[in-house]
């Protein structure tokens, strides 16, 4: 029985951060609280259709310009709460082949065996069928799924970022409700901030989500990802997954970024 509520109660909002795919109950969504931060716009920023058009091109071609990597991932969760504490982490490394094909090898694995075998075995399981086709196009950063505002520029030291507000076009616990950063020079997106366009599970009260990327050679890949979720009986679940170590094996050339944008 223990096991039964742990799994009602954590799996859910874990699901969610792999793929967004949880699946428990059907509650009313949150409502997505901004920050404080004010974010102002330089003179001559680009319309926010401008910058979603070339987001969602740029995604295109480094999706199919990128054939072949492999890397390294840390999956970390701690449960503090009903019905007990628990604590896991699992190394696994992952190949990844062109369109859609993922390959995991797990390294090392400590800590709940539960949180193993119900949590992060089925997050790697829920991420392989995520990968097919129409998965991805109804989770994918587009206008088809997603209104977006301009809601400011941010200075890097490498560059700067538009910060675009997030608006699912549908309450789907799949998508999601915050913000976005884009490299002003790649069209990339480098951090995502909010929580699901749908609550996933009625005995959670709230879920936070934050994931950031890195570029490694012309790509932009995902470095961290971060969920927090307060349960509504009373605890807490994290959960963290580190990828690291990339190595892009094969790759095509991608097209020259000084050549014009097609209309």
């Amino acid at each position: 029985m223990r096991n039964r509520r742990f799994r009602c109660y954590g799996v859910g909002p874990l699901l969610l951060l792999s793929w967004s795919l949880a699946a428990v109950c059907q509650p009313a969504p949150q409502k997505y609280e901004p920050t404080s931060a004010s974010y102002s716009v330089p003179n001559g920023s680009l319309p926010v259709a401008q910058i979603v058009k070339r987001l969602q091109e740029k995604n295109a071609e480094r999706a199919a310009a990128l054939d072949q990597y492999e890397a390294t991932r840390v999956y970390r969760m701690q449960y503090r709460g009903f019905p007990s504490d628990r604590d896991a982490e699992m190394v696994i490394d992952v190949a990844y082949h062109a369109p859609n094909s993922k390959e995991f090898s797990v390294v090392s694995q400590t800590g709940s065996k539960f949180i193993i075998e119900h949590i992060f075995k089925k997050l790697l399981e829920g991420e392989q069928e995520a990968a097919n086709e129409e998965n991805r196009r109804h989770t994918a950063l587009t206008t088809e799924n997603y209104d977006f505002t301009l809601a400011g520029y941010e200075p890097a030291p490498d560059g700067g970022r538009y910060i675009l507000d997030l608006t699912p076009k549908t309450k789907n616990k799949f998508l999601y409700h915050g913000k976005i950063w884009v490299d002003a020079k790649d069209f990339a997106v480098v951090r995502i901030k909010g929580e699901p366009g749908k609550n996933p599970s009625f005995w959670i009260k709230k879920t936070d989500v934050e994931h950031s990327y890195v570029k490694v050679g012309n790509f932009w890949l995902p470095s961290e990802n971060r969920t927090e979720s307060v349960i509504r009986l009373g605890g807490i679940a994290k959960l963290s997954i580190e990828y690291k170590d990339y190595r892009i094996l094969k790759a095509k050339p991608l097209p020259d970024p000084k050549a014009p944008s097609r209309p």
